[in-house]
C-alpha cells in the first residue's frame, strides 16, 4: 500500500505543479517531503492529497482496508507543515527516507 500511495501522492502534486520530493511511511502515517509551487494554499493542497488519496487507496484496497476502517475517513484531520531551507534539507530527505525501516524500529525499542 505504500508504494501505491506514494506513486498516487506523486501524481496529485503533479498536478498541483508540486513536486514529491521524498515519501516514507509506517503502519499508522506517512511522511511527504514537497516542493510546493509558492502561489498555492498550503491547506487547500493538503485537503485535496487527503481527499484524492483517500479516494484512490479506498478503490485500489477496498477489501484489505474494510476490515480495518468501518468509518468514512481514512486520513486524520491533524497534519503538520513545515518550511526548510537547503541547509536543513538533507536532514529532512534523510529522516523521511528512513520511515518503517529496521534500522529505525530497532532505534525505538526499549534496552531489554
Amino acid at each position: 500500500m505504500l508504494k501505491y500511495a506514494e506513486k498516487t501522492f506523486a501524481n496529485i502534486l503533479q498536478s498541483w505543479r508540486c513536486c514529491l520530493i521524498e515519501f516514507g511511511g509506517e503502519e499508522d502515517h506517512v511522511h511527504l517531503l514537497v516542493d510546493i509551487h509558492p502561489a498555492l494554499n498550503i491547506s487547500t493542497l493538503v485537503n485535496n492529497l487527503k481527499s484524492a488519496s483517500s479516494k484512490r487507496m479506498r478503490r485500489e484496497f477496498a477489501d484489505y482496508i474494510k476490515k480495518f476502517y468501518r468509518k468514512p475517513v481514512f486520513w486524520h484531520r491533524a497534519y503538520y507543515v513545515g518550511s526548510v531551507g537547503h541547509v536543513t534539507l538533507e536532514t529532512i530527505k534523510r529522516y523521511v527516507e528512513q520511515q518503517g525501516t529496521k534500522e529505525k524500529l530497532r532505534k525505538t525499542k526499549p534496552p531489554a
